[in-house]
């Protein structure tokens, strides 16, 4: 009998496992996918020739996401609750969750009323961001996208600061995962 509970255990540290790499994996590589995207056409101002108008909205577009998406959005508010998410997956690897994982870890799955209609409502509000950026002529989109790409890069060195910090103590990160009542959907 103890071989079956030692093969449930075993299996069941598998299925942890690849919730939480597949939901933390699956937010970076969306992280990583748009930064793959925008760079380009931040990197495309090299070519161009910029005027001082143009150099100092470069300059407030960089540091003004960094603070904003990239501190305030990121380090203070998604990062660290991603990674809760992350581990309350590893406490609570319902297959649904595991399958739904980064979705699950964005709090678009199992999350509280107020957690969904945040999310669902900043990811809208991205959405139209992009759709008016992407009528932006050059240099002004480069620009533009130059503060976005800092902001995400930020962003993913913050979920993966707070990945080490949830290694290392997983009690030490002090965010709500935003979730309902247990279940093992």
């Amino acid at each position: 009998m103890a071989g079956i509970g030692a093969i449930v255990s075993e299996r069941d540290k598998i299925v942890r496992m690849l919730g939480v790499t597949w939901g933390l994996g699956g937010v970076l590589a969306l992280l990583v996918f748009a930064i793959y995207r925008l760079a380009p056409l931040a990197f495309e101002l090299a070519d161009l020739r910029l005027n001082l108008l143009h150099w100092s909205a470069l300059i407030f577009s960089v540091a003004y996401m960094s603070y904003a998406e990239g501190y305030q959005g990121f380090h203070l508010g998604f990062a660290p609750r991603v990674v809760v998410r992350a581990q309350y997956l590893w406490r609570n690897p319902g297959p649904g969750f595991v399958l739904l994982a980064p979705l699950f870890c964005m709090g678009f799955v199992h999350a509280t009323r107020r957690r969904k209609i945040a999310t669902f409502g900043l990811t809208v509000m991205i959405v139209c961001f992009i759709a008016i950026a992407r009528q932006l002529p050059q240099p002004w989109r480069g620009i533009l996208d130059a503060g976005v790409v800092a902001g995400l890069t930020i962003g993913i060195c913050s979920i993966l600061y707070f990945m080490a910090v949830a290694w290392r103590s997983p009690q030490c990160i002090d965010v709500s995962a935003d979730t309902p009542v247990a279940s093992r959907f």
